[in-house]
């Protein structure tokens, strides 16, 4: 069986390369099955350079599409003439496309057309946004896929309603834990983590991404004024990009307990989640991540991709209100957070159930 794997984007490959290394357990064991690993981007995508593969154990992609592009419908048409090519060159028996992403849905409307097989991991998952382009996406990957991989049972339920065949949903479990799990002690203490006076769960780890937030400069600094405030002075920790580093600064945010830093590496980032007092960001995956690792995390979110986050494990989400945010950092500051668990086959093994499935 050939798999080719598509990866639109840096947050793929940490769903991705547990599946590659369980792929490349299978071969090793003798097992009819390979992969063929594309990202739809350039080569010179500094978000993805060689240590993010060194990290996660795996090879870096067989082949690179090369498509960028900043309106939507340029991205789309790029990404479709690009990857026609590409599986016509090298046929597959399956083409796996992963999570909500432009490439995600073209990739997989490519593969239907050439009569190939599209399986989605992390299927069903839902916002009811039509007015988000990620939620299309969602709807229109999962309405193309022969195997939908769900994370959760309400994803399952998700699809159940939109009248999906029971026969082609499995719920696998939560790709990313097998990354957490795979790695949770190869994580690396940052060589400034000292020199910053940081001490294990004692400070703050701030993740921001969502551009809708950071162009508000009114609603971003009623945030981070409010997380400051109820840090009560504790360390606030920041590897941000570039333009959020310049959204913070341009909303007249600045305080001496708040270090804004460069975009940590995968095992570096790994530390600063597990070895947090708490987390604050409007990341899915790092709710997801902080769940496993039972570190507080507080999401500028009103939904969750996974509402198994907040509803087994240690997120809670309080959306853009400055008071919702003061309250749940009070919990955090005085050591009064829920406990939480595990969600169900959140275990690290659902890129062996996937390999399990697709050879069967």
């Amino acid at each position: 069986m050939k798999i080719t794997i598509v990866a639109g984007a840096r947050p793929n490959f940490m769903k991705i390369a547990p599946l590659v290394r369980a792929i490349d357990a299978a071969m090793s064991q003798g097992k009819n099955i390979s992969y063929r690993l594309v990202y739809t981007g350039e080569s010179s995508d500094t978000s993805i350079d060689a240590s993010l593969f060194a990290d996660l154990h795996i090879k870096k992609p067989h082949v690179y599409l090369g498509v960028v592009d900043n309106n939507p419908t340029q991205l789309a048409s790029g990404i479709m003439i690009a990857f026609d090519k590409e599986l016509t060159e090298n046929p597959a028996h399956v083409v796996l496309v992963v999570d909500d992403l432009t490439a995600t849905m073209i990739c997989a409307l490519v593969a239907k057309k050439q009569g190939i097989k599209v399986a989605h991991l992390v299927a069903g998952t839902r916002s009811f946004d039509l007015s988000m382009p990620k939620e299309v996406n969602r709807m229109i990957s999962d309405g193309l896929s022969d195997y939908l991989f769900t994370a959760g049972l309400m994803a399952n339920r998700n699809l159940n309603q939109t009248g999906t065949e029971k026969d082609n949903v499995y719920h696998v479990g939560n790709i990313l834990i097998d990354n957490i799990r795979f790695h949770k002690n190869r994580f690396i203490k940052p060589m400034w983590f000292d020199t910053l006076n940081l001490k294990n769960s004692n400070y703050i780890l701030l993740t921001l991404n969502k551009r809708t937030l950071l162009s508000n400069k009114v609603v971003l600094k009623s945030l981070l004024d409010t997380l400051i405030e109820q840090s009560n002075g504790c360390p606030i920790i920041a590897p941000v990009h570039t333009y959020v580093r310049n959204a913070i600064i341009d909303a007249g945010v600045k305080a001496p307990n708040l270090s804004l830093l460069p975009p940590q590496s995968y095992l570096l980032f790994g530390y600063l989640m597990s070895h947090a007092k708490g987390v604050i960001t409007d990341s899915g995956n790092i709710a997801e991540e902080t769940t496993f690792l039972g570190v507080p995390c507080i999401t500028l979110n009103d939904y969750a991709e996974h509402p198994e986050t907040w509803r087994v494990g240690t997120n809670e989400l309080v959306g853009e209100n400055p008071e919702a945010l003061a309250q749940a950092m009070d919990k955090i500051m005085k050591n009064e957070w829920k406990k939480g668990d595990l969600p169900e086959r959140w275990d690290g093994r659902t890129a062996e159930r996937i390999v399990q499935i697709l050879l069967s």
